[in-house]
């Protein structure tokens, strides 16, 4: 079963709390794979991470870069795992059929937007009966994460 942990966006969009997760995720010495809801918002993530600070640096690539043994952090919008990532970031309501293929899976959902929470909370109680492990996160005022109790 996977670790599931549900990151709720209240103080900032994906754009700027995805590359704080994956800049973590890298420094745990893991690859990632972020599914999103179209090749578009692939399109877009993908700029979003070049531009999020110009201090740093996220290597990362899609199907349009190719190579993805190269990609430590790989962005798609198919069910794919085609750099063996460890971890699974789910944005924009995407899914995955295979969680279990990966130690970890964080699903992002913008918490400004009632379809969008809506479906973590199902996606919640589905995962609780098929016996994964849950966490739920909430935004901070500073932009961090507090784990909260459920």
């Amino acid at each position: 079963m996977a670790e599931i942990a549900f990151y709720h966006l209240t103080r900032s969009p994906l754009e700027r709390a995805l590359p704080k997760l994956l800049e973590k995720t890298l420094a745990a010495g893991k690859r990632a794979v972020v599914m999103a809801g179209s090749a578009e918002r692939v399109e877009h993530l993908n700029a979003a991470l070049w531009s999020y600070d110009s201090a740093s640096w996220l290597p990362h690539g899609s199907a349009k870069d190719g190579r993805p043994d190269d990609q430590p952090v790989w962005l798609t919008e198919m069910d794919e795992n085609p750099s063996e990532a460890q971890f699974l970031f789910l944005t924009d309501g995407a899914s995955c059929a295979n969680l279990g293929a990966y130690e970890r899976c964080f699903e992002l959902f913008d918490g400004t937007r009632e379809d969008s929470v809506q479906t973590a909370r199902e996606r919640w109680k589905a995962y609780k009966d098929a016996g994964h492990t849950l966490t739920y996160w909430q935004q901070t005022e500073n932009g961090g994460w507090q784990k909260k109790d459920t």
